[in-house]
């Protein structure tokens, strides 16, 4: 996580949004006086529910899951 101060955002805006948008800073954090006030990041304007369910049909589970594995279950919030 790239971290600045406002000069230099300021300065480089357009050349921060570039790596926020090409995917080479995930985020960038402005500060002021070396303290963290703000953090940029890309902009997703996909309805959630657009977000959900993105991989469906991208992949099987496998014939011979255990689809009965309590231990599985609780990783995912279920109970033993």
């Amino acid at each position: 996580m790239l971290q600045v101060n406002i000069l230099e955002a300021k300065t480089d805006l357009s050349r921060l949004i570039k790596l926020i948008e090409s995917g080479k800073e995930d985020n960038i954090i402005i500060a002021r006086y070396g303290k963290p006030v703000v953090k940029m990041s890309i902009y997703n304007d996909s309805p959630v529910s657009n977000r959900i369910g993105i991989a469906k049909g991208k992949f099987e589970a496998p014939a011979d899951l255990d689809r009965d594995n309590g231990e599985i279950e609780a990783l995912f919030g279920g109970s033993l």
